[in-house]
């Protein structure tokens, strides 16, 4: 188990505050939006001839990162030309976050009023209006931080998604303040998480994470599932599963066969998205990791927003029942290098961590 000491050094070597790769923007400013109690900024981006009607998905970056940083990497702009979405991508401001986290461990900013929950979805509100969005096809995905804030909007404002897909993310409630955060993203401590509300529909949930990630570990994944099956009272053993040379789906279905909850696990993946720069869809660069597997494509294609795009061709069908493959602890080949930067977690807080993790915070820049 590595200690909150070695985190804290991890952390002091992220990608300095100020600093961003030069990456083009493809992405316009949204204006306008109201309430705004989470002080965020807001992005879109906006094919030409976007019919009425279409589908909005919407894109939560991780830490260091910006919204054009991220549609970069992972090409969500360019399947949405291909495929007629729009994209919206809520952005946060240095002055909440020093390193760009959203603030997933804030009690005020994960509620649904009052903070950036709220914020976020009256960004979401704005762009419907102003696009014509179909408010039925509205799905939500992000990484790491912007993972654990997707869990926050699925948990608290379910009614506004069909679905989302958290990527190297954490389970909503699962920490409260910076010392909370940074066990919880190690393993360390029990993973409790607070109860999600009942909800007339829930929406359908994607779990994506990396066997060998050493910055939001593996076990988050396995709380994630627990906590969405636990919502839609699904049993803990998935009904389905398939898998590719480096990958496994595993895929928790109601009574009727509809995939409810999906888990993906990638062999030896660092923290990061999946890409396959190969499929025309991403870009290399830091915590967006070359895996031959496009996350972009499978998120999208599980939402019904593609017409028609081959899946990996190493993908055979499990027999079903499948049991969940890549257990925790497994040995697992390293597929990928580990990323030089941790990306995630935290930065400002104002609550009740003790004065030497405080010091050592403040010493790595990821506190004020």
């Amino acid at each position: 188990m590595v200690s909150l000491s070695t985190t804290i050094s991890r952390l002091s070597r992220m990608q300095p505050p100020g600093a961003r790769p030069s990456v083009p923007d493809r992405l316009h400013d949204l204006i306008g939006f109201a309430p705004d109690p989470g002080n965020l900024r807001a992005r879109m981006y906006v094919p030409a001839d976007l019919e009425p009607g279409a589908a909005l998905v919407v894109a939560l970056h991780g830490c260091t990162q910006d919204a054009a940083v991220y549609d970069h990497g992972t090409g969500w702009s360019t399947l949405a030309d291909a495929q007629g979405f729009a994209l919206l991508f809520p952005e946060q401001r240095r002055a909440n976050n020093a390193n760009m986290c959203f603030n997933w461990f804030e009690a005020a900013d994960i509620a649904r009023i009052g903070g950036e929950a709220e914020s976020i979805a009256a960004i979401i509100d704005a762009a419907v209006a102003a696009h014509g969005i179909d408010p039925a096809r509205i799905f939500i995905t992000g990484l790491s931080a912007g993972g654990a804030m997707t869990a926050v909007m699925l948990a608290t404002w379910p009614e506004r998604f069909a679905a989302g897909a958290i990527i190297g993310g954490l389970p909503y409630g699962t920490a409260i303040g910076v010392r909370a955060a940074l066990e919880r993203m190690r393993g360390q401590k029990a993973l409790d998480a607070l109860p999600i509300a009942p909800a007339p529909a829930v929406p359908r949930v994607a779990i994506w994470h990396g066997t060998a990630d050493p910055t939001v570990v593996i076990a988050n994944s396995d709380a994630l599932v627990e906590q969405w099956c636990r919502v839609h009272a699904l049993p803990p053993e998935p009904r389905q599963g398939r898998s590719g040379a480096n990958w496994s789906q595993s895929i928790w279905c109601d009574a009727q066969g509809h995939a409810l909850v999906e888990e993906w696990r990638v062999a030896g993946m660092g923290h990061g998205v999946p890409i396959d720069p190969a499929s025309g869809i991403g870009h290399v660069g830091p915590f967006m990791l070359d895996v031959g597997l496009s996350s972009t494509l499978e998120i999208a294609r599980g939402w019904g927003l593609i017409d028609a795009v081959e899946r990996p061709a190493a993908a055979e069908p499990a027999a079903a029942p499948a049991s969940r493959p890549a257990p925790r602890g497994a040995k697992l080949e390293r597929l990928t290098p580990e990323p030089a930067a941790d990306d995630h977690a935290a930065a400002h807080s104002a609550g009740t961590v003790q004065a030497t993790i405080e010091k050592a915070l403040r010493a790595a820049g990821l506190m004020r």
